[in-house]
């Protein structure tokens, strides 16, 4: 059975700690090889902690993979223009199991180490 926290939602026991999701608004990367830079809003789907939902069609699935880490710039939701380059880890690559958004993936994240303690 879910718990609930102090604030009424349902929690779970989760690899990440929660922290993590509330800090961060939005992820954003980018690969040698493509032009586009790529911004995803950060969700709390997925049973293993933060993820990005990515259309199933999308260039940038080529270039992810999981268990593989890359250089990402993570937008801080508590001040404006706060910037945190991380070292983050694809933990894995899936449908949705509930089946709430048809045409995408939900690509879990996990942040390794700090790279550089912020960017402006």
């Amino acid at each position: 059975m879910e718990q609930k926290d102090s604030a009424g939602h349902e929690s779970c026991n989760r690899a990440e700690p929660r922290t993590v999701v509330d800090k961060y608004y939005s992820v954003e990367f980018s690969f040698e090889g493509l032009e586009t830079v790529y911004q995803f809003r950060i969700w709390d789907l997925s049973e293993h902690g933060m993820c990005v939902l990515v259309r199933e069609d999308s260039a940038v699935l080529t270039y992810l993979k999981e268990e593989e880490s890359f250089n990402m710039k993570y937008y801080s939701a508590d001040v404006p223009g706060k910037i945190e380059q991380l070292e983050t880890k694809v933990r894995h690559i899936s449908k949705d199991k509930q089946g709430r958004f048809k045409g995408h993936l939900m690509v879990g994240l996990q942040i390794i180490e700090k790279e550089n303690e912020s960017l402006h």
